[in-house]
């Protein structure tokens, strides 16, 4: 079965808008699908090269003869970053040639790809994000499922939990054996599962780089480097603090957060649903999973932080628009959740933003004047108002 993705439509309108589009995102997130799919109902014709395939690249050795030729084209380059002295020449051919719809490159985020886009494409491209399937991309609103599996096509469609989490096992050997290494980090592969294995004990909590260095034997700006090239390749997301001047002594660590909860599940030696719903981590698993599906969906306006105190006052996620916030989310297991004295502090503290909590239990009700439960398909009846 065939799922529309969120940003089909934003696709199709960035087609006919820009000369370049890009759409990243991780490995096999479903870009090469999504855009296969799109092309195939526009008019104009298309050249599809798959910059992985020997082949292909040999097309390109005269790059600006090949791609002047096809002008008239839409020109669809998968996994630019293996070939990222091909972004002079795109804007070059741009300019000489400015049009809608001439390059729609694909690629997995890279320090390379984006250095290279950034400085030769500024003004010439339009960016979108692909993420795996968020449960708001699946019509049975399974999200059970898609929180224990992750949201990776592979993974979340596969005919068995064995199946999956297979797949996932060998989607973390690839990432660290051949990923890493083409985007530019040269390190030993055992010494990157070891931190991304202890990353699963931060996930949801500050990131403390030192105690990373320490318990590896390295030094902080090497963590430093290795969660860089993480967070490049969108395996993990650093949620930034808020800071508002309310005179408070404010954390000002980052939190660090799996950005797929099967990756998590995976690395936790989680495989099934009891052994989440009996695992230690489960409180942080939804914390992760709920972030996503509401990162995944907010407009470009809107940005992610959380709140936290050095008193302990916290809210889980803050929406910010402007510089003011807009709303206010905790993630909570329980079936009869409550705010605690400290979010109740952060609230106040916030300017006292309409409030949410999230559960992952069917719910919508009010709890409060201005705090409501809700599930990760009824908060969007009021996230969509923002």
């Amino acid at each position: 079965m065939i799922y529309e993705r969120k940003i089909e439509s934003l696709l199709r309108q960035r087609l006919s808008t820009f000369p370049v589009v890009g759409i990243t995102g991780p490995r096999q997130a479903g870009k090469t699908t999504l855009a296969k799919s799109v092309v195939a109902q526009l008019a104009q014709k298309t050249v599809y090269l798959d910059l992985e395939l020997p082949s292909d690249l040999n097309r390109l050795n005269n790059a600006e003869l090949f791609l002047k030729e096809n002008e008239q084209n839409l020109i669809v380059l998968d996994e630019v970053q293996r070939k990222p002295e091909l972004f002079p020449a795109l804007r070059a051919l741009v300019d000489q040639h400015r049009v809608a719809g001439r390059f729609l490159i694909l690629g997995s985020a890279s320090p390379d790809l984006l250095r290279q886009s950034s400085e030769t494409l500024a003004g010439r491209i339009s960016y979108l994000e692909l993420t795996p399937f968020h449960i708001r991309e699946l019509p049975d609103g399974d999200f059970q499922k898609n929180w224990l599996r992750g949201g990776f096509p592979p993974a979340l469609f596969a005919a068995t939990e064995t199946v999956a989490f297979q797949w996932l096992q060998d989607f973390i050997i690839t990432f660290i054996e051949r990923d890493l290494p083409q985007f530019g980090l040269t390190a030993p592969s055992q010494t990157l599962r070891t931190l991304l294995q202890m990353l699963t004990g931060i996930h949801a909590n500050l990131l403390n780089q030192s105690t990373l260095a320490n318990s590896l034997g390295l030094t902080v700006p090497t963590i430093k480097r290795y969660l860089s090239y993480f967070e490049s390749a969108y395996f993990i997301r650093f949620l930034q603090p808020w800071h508002v001047n309310i005179g408070k002594r404010l954390v000002k660590t980052p939190k660090a957060y799996f950005r797929d909860s099967g990756v998590l599940h995976y690395l936790a030696g989680i495989s099934d649903k009891n052994q989440l719903f009996g695992h230690h981590i489960i409180g942080a698993s939804w914390e992760g999973y709920g972030i996503q599906q509401v990162i995944a969906n907010l407009p470009p306006s809107v940005l992610p932080y959380f709140y936290r105190t050095k008193e302990g006052s916290e809210i889980d996620l803050v929406l910010v628009r402007g510089n003011a916030p807009v709303a206010a989310i905790e993630f909570k297991i329980s079936a009869n959740p409550a705010l605690g004295k400290g979010n109740r502090i952060a609230l106040t503290d916030l300017g006292s933003p309409p409030a949410f909590i999230v559960t992952p239990h069917t719910a919508d009700y009010p709890l409060e004047t201005t705090v409501r439960v809700c599930d990760l398909i009824s908060i969007w009846k009021y996230l969509d108002k923002l």
